[in-house]
């Protein structure tokens, strides 16, 4: 079986690959790059994986590469996935991950390679305004997206939609909530938090940690349980369907920022950094995955706890 992960350098995309090597041998993985990408995240797989560098808003440049690999499972990783950057760069993020996954679609009908399995990672922001009564949320719930970030993940679901009704592509639709692990980017606000309390552990800076709204609730997955639903979500689902991806439990920034501190044992001080604040943020999103459940028998095994510290302990181990 051959593989392709776009965004394998990612945080997602290299727990993937992790998984895969260490549960499916034999699967031959290959992955997508760009030529400014970071490597640290896959360091340890570069010589078990094939990197080859790609421009996914390059029709040209994706259609030569799946005629090449010729691919029987692509997971599409690959975004710009950061929501407040979408704030301050909407265009990029709306052709990046729309026209992004269009040309993977195009390369795969012009490559004949129809019966190619395609996972498409959303996201649960695609539900946006979400009303107390519509919790926990299901994949029937209107979706009210709340930053150009979702809906450019919209666009993305509703893409794959349309691709597997038009022409058969056999894509999955996953709603992924919120998840976090190991290697997560600083600017993501389980990771962040940590690295700021490492920092003060370490002394490296002042006993203040710095926040922005502490009063929105998410449901968070650890990025090892989210990416063993990722394969399982191309072996069991129905393609063209959606489906939810989370723990069914949520928590507000206010008790993780409270874990985390807890977790050092120092006294810290809390300051909201106006900069952290979105011109609209999404209150609660707290998802239900029976659904999932029900076509794959996922359930998350990783508590909470655990996946905060091995964040810490990630920092500890890479900040000197």
């Amino acid at each position: 079986m051959r593989v392709l992960i776009t965004g394998i350098t990612g945080f997602v995309g290299s727990h993937l690959a992790d998984y895969i090597l260490e549960n499916h041998p034999g699967v031959e993985i290959f992955g997508i790059r760009r030529w400014r990408s970071r490597m640290e995240n896959i360091q340890h797989l570069l010589n078990k994986i094939t990197v080859l560098e790609c421009n996914l808003v390059d029709a040209s440049s994706v259609k030569a590469l799946v005629a090449d690999v010729r691919p029987d499972k692509i997971f599409h990783l690959a975004a710009q996935s950061f929501v407040p950057s979408s704030w301050n760069a909407p265009a990029e993020s709306l052709t990046t991950n729309i026209i992004g996954q269009l040309n993977i679609f195009e390369a795969l009908r012009e490559s004949k390679l129809q019966n190619c399995w395609v996972q498409i990672a959303g996201s649960s922001e695609e539900y946006g305004m979400v009303y107390p009564n519509e919790v926990p949320i299901k994949e029937t719930n209107p979706l009210r997206p709340l930053s150009p970030y979702a809906v450019s993940k919209v666009g993305q679901d509703y893409l794959a939609y349309q691709y597997f009704m038009s022409y058969g592509i056999k894509a999955v639709r996953t709603r992924g909530f919120n998840h976090t692990g190991p290697r997560r980017g600083e600017v993501f606000v389980c990771s962040n938090f940590s690295k700021q309390a490492v920092e003060i552990e370490k002394k490296l800076r002042p006993p203040i940690i710095y926040v922005g709204n502490l009063d929105a609730e998410r449901d968070f997955t650890d990025v090892r349980d989210m990416v063993r639903a990722y394969w399982v979500s191309l072996e069991k689902c129905e393609p063209g369907d959606v489906y939810n991806i989370c723990t069914g439990d949520a928590i507000s920034m206010n008790q993780l920022l409270d874990m985390v501190i807890t977790h050092t044992g120092l006294q810290i001080e809390v300051k909201q950094d106006p900069a952290r604040l979105r011109p609209s943020d999404v209150p609660l999103l707290l998802g239900d995955y029976s659904k999932f459940h029900k076509a794959t028998g996922w359930k998350p095994q990783i508590p909470f706890r655990k996946t905060l510290n091995d964040i810490m302990d990630y920092w500890r181990e890479n900040i000197r």
